[in-house]
This record gives structure tokens, C-alpha cells and sequence, in this order.
């Protein structure tokens, strides 16, 4: 992992309640140029600070390969996928579409 990304997983793990701030940033820029890769990085960062793939993925009943491969760069996650990462990490996906 870069630099960058050791910050923000930082950053998230000593603030948990940023990570849907964080994620619903990503989600509202959904429809900009790289904005799916980048809400990819987005979850990726979160899962991290929810104690790593293989935790996550096993809240998620997915394999940590799968998991890994879902939020890869180039990763193309399925809706059933997305929703289970994403309570997963403690968050609902229809939170993501809410002003906070």
C-alpha cells in the first residue's frame, strides 16, 4: 500500500464514523471520469481500517481472493458484492445515498 493510503486507513481506523463521510463522497462522484476505480480505492481504504480483507470478507461470506479481486483496480463487483462489503463494514448502502 502507498503512503497515501496508509494515511487514510489511518485516518479512518482512529475516526470509524468518517468512513461513510468518506464513502459517500466516493458514491456521490460515482458518475465523474475513474469515479467507479475510485469508489473502489474508497471501500478498499475502509475495509482495511474494519480489520482487513479477510475480516471483512468473512463478515461478508466472501473469500478473501474475491474480495481482493472486487476491490482491485480494475474490479467490477457485482451489486450483490458491493452490499455485502459494505454492511460488512458496519455501514448500510442506502446510507451512502442519504445527506448525513
Amino acid at each position: 500500500m502507498k503512503r497515501h493510503d496508509d494515511a487514510v486507513v489511518a485516518m479512518l481506523r482512529d475516526d470509524p464514523a468518517m468512513a461513510l463521510d468518506y464513502l459517500r463522497t466516493a458514491f456521490d462522484e460515482l458518475d465523474k471520469p475513474d469515479g467507479e476505480a475510485a469508489f473502489l480505492v474508497a471501500l478498499r481504504h475502509v475495509v482495511e481500517a474494519q480489520g482487513g480483507m479477510a475480516v471483512v470478507a468473512g463478515r461478508a461470506r466472501l473469500s478473501r481472493e474475491s474480495l481482493y479481486r472486487a476491490l482491485s483496480p480494475k474490479g467490477n463487483p457485482t451489486l450483490k458484492t458491493m452490499t455485502a462489503v459494505v454492511k460488512a463494514t458496519g455501514l448500510r448502502f442506502q446510507d451512502l445515498t442519504r445527506a448525513g
